[in-house]
């Protein structure tokens, strides 16, 4: 038997010039911030999966017993309300374990893996291609983030558009908004299948960004790493202290770097003071209200949304066509 191999496209390079650029913005604003995809070097990825493995990280497991337990579910709603279900996108795909643990439920006729880097990709799709040979595959390389449209051609019929692990929540709401509009563009008269984190207080939704073991600590930090090698600068990683809360107005955690002491910092030919104390922002994740995300969907023009929450309703996954 003759195996089609996954085919690959970068859609637009991950310019080395626009991360350098974009880095040093952000760090010569006052309040300094910088972008959550600094976090994602090759340690920061590691990294990141240890997080999910940690006891007080409660999305990845939460999202994956709805799954679960609800697959088929999912399913059936899914083939009532768009059919035959004919591209599965998967975006932010990374591992593309928690969309292949779909495949035997949604069944799709293609896969679509999105993700920032093709290259990460290749390794991924070869192994998953082994153990589906008759399901086609793609990885597209691209920052959905900014905007997010795929080559032509690859979503011929509906769509099912999936957007797992509460990544929604990096979003501001106008941001949100924008980006589940370009979604829906994208699914055509299919759907769109999104992990959502939901509103909790402060003693279950701190902890988990702010673990006893220091993981997400280690993972905020080495942004830092990461910058020394990109922009050249010197930080000096013990002279930084990981901080993350609950700000409860705005229902989102925030992430900051906060200088331990006063220093200066050289990149690129500038050379920035930050005072003790001084932060530097480095991630919101918005904890929605389930109402409010329903509404915003409809706004991006989805009429139908399905909810499947997990009993202490701590996360959602909501369907919508």
């Amino acid at each position: 038997m003759h195996h089609a191999l996954p085919q690959f496209v970068q859609q637009d390079m991950i310019d080395a010039d626009r991360l350098v650029d974009q880095a040093v913005q952000g760090l010569l604003q006052r309040p300094a911030t910088l972008s959550p995809k600094y976090f994602y070097d090759a340690l920061g990825s590691r990294l990141f999966d240890a997080i999910t493995a940690l006891p007080e990280y409660y999305p990845t497991r939460t999202e994956a017993s709805i799954f679960e337990r609800h697959a088929q579910a999912i399913a059936t709603t899914l083939t009532a309300r768009c059919g035959r279900l004919h591209t599965m996108v998967d975006l932010g795909a990374g591992n593309c374990e928690k969309a292949s643990a779909l495949f035997a439920a949604l069944r799709p006729q293609r896969y679509v893996a999105v993700d920032i880097s093709v290259d990460y990709l290749r390794r991924v799709l070869a192994r998953l291609q082994r153990e589906h040979p008759d399901l086609p595959m793609m990885g597209v390389g691209t920052d959905f983030s900014t905007t997010f449209s795929l080559p032509s051609g690859w979503c011929e019929g509906p769509s099912l558009v999936f957007y797992p692990g509460s990544s929604i929540g990096n979003f501001t709401p106008g941001e949100a908004l924008s980006f589940l509009r370009q979604v829906r563009e994208v699914s055509g008269q299919g759907a769109l299948l999104i992990g959502v984190d939901l509103a909790k207080p402060a003693a279950t939704v701190e902890p988990a960004y702010d673990d006893a073991l220091g993981i997400t600590a280690a993972f905020n930090l080495n942004s830092l790493n990461h910058l020394n090698r990109l922009i050249g600068s010197d930080f000096v990683l013990p002279q930084w202290k990981h901080v993350a809360f609950l700000d409860e107005a705005h229902s989102r955690i925030e992430m900051h770097l906060e200088a331990r002491r006063h220093q200066v910092v050289q990149f690129q030919g500038h050379a920035r003071t930050f005072e003790a104390g001084e932060r530097i922002h480095t991630e919101y994740s918005y904890k929605w209200d389930r109402v409010a995300f329903q509404a915003m969907l409809h706004e991006a023009g989805y009429n139908d949304v399905q909810i499947w929450t997990d009993e202490a309703g701590w996360f959602a996954v909501m369907l919508a066509t």
